[in-house]
């Protein structure tokens, strides 16, 4: 008697245990819109995951940006642009903590949030445009390569501030524009002249570019100078 009671007392437990497997597989494929008022409790309900810091957005962005300046997709102009724009959102940022003692208001975290996705969007555009930037083989192309090449990495370093890329890259498309305008001049070609000029433009950006790197205005996830 027993073992009978044993063996048809395992039974409803068993069922007991499938039962209870097949509802809870039913309810891991539910969706939202399919579950019963009963499973969408607060306790039952997914964690929604917390949206990018504030901080961590604006390096994303920086490094985006640096990724396009480094490849060429962003040219000198179009990355100033960019640069200038992030430049207003922190500078309002910063106001905003200001204001608040060191912290931001729901509100302004959903307006600066906006704006970086406006931003993020204009980046979208411009790496994925017809514009690059065409550096050319030759002394005075490899030289704005070089010049990019340092103004990405101190992007993505964070020792260049938005700012201070914004006026960098400001500078480098007016000695394009200025190269542009004398080959169109000259059949294609510049002068030893134009080339010396050129060069000397250059070497003041090149100074321009070392002292905003070294100097005591970062990001805030500056790595050290070097």
């Amino acid at each position: 008697m027993k073992l009978t009671w044993l063996k048809w007392g395992a039974v409803p437990l068993a069922v007991f245990m499938s039962v209870a497997g097949a509802t809870a597989v039913f309810a891991q494929d539910q969706s939202p819109s399919q579950s019963s008022p009963a499973a969408a409790t607060p306790a039952r309900e997914p964690e929604k995951k917390a949206d990018p810091s504030i901080a961590q957005r604006k390096e994303n962005q920086q490094d985006r940006i640096a990724n396009g300046v480094k490849s060429g997709q962003l040219t000198p102009g179009e990355t100033a642009n960019l640069e200038k724009k992030e430049a207003a959102i922190n500078k309002e940022t910063r106001a905003d903590r200001a204001a608040n003692g060191g912290k931001l208001t729901s509100a302004e975290k959903a307006q600066v949030n906006g704006q970086q996705n406006q931003l993020s969007k204009q980046i979208y555009k411009d790496k994925h445009n017809a514009n690059t930037a065409h550096y050319g083989n030759n002394k005075i192309g490899q030289r704005r390569e070089n010049q990019q090449d340092r103004i990405a990495q101190g992007i993505q370093s964070g020792q260049l501030t938005p700012g201070e890329t914004a006026k960098l890259e400001k500078q480098q498309q007016g000695i394009n524009k200025q190269v542009a305008t004398d080959r169109k001049a000259n059949g294609g070609a510049l002068t030893a002249s134009e080339k010396k000029q050129v060069n000397r433009e250059q070497n003041q950006a090149s100074r321009n570019i070392y002292r905003k790197k070294h100097n005591a205005a970062t990001q805030n996830n500056a790595k050290p100078k070097r």
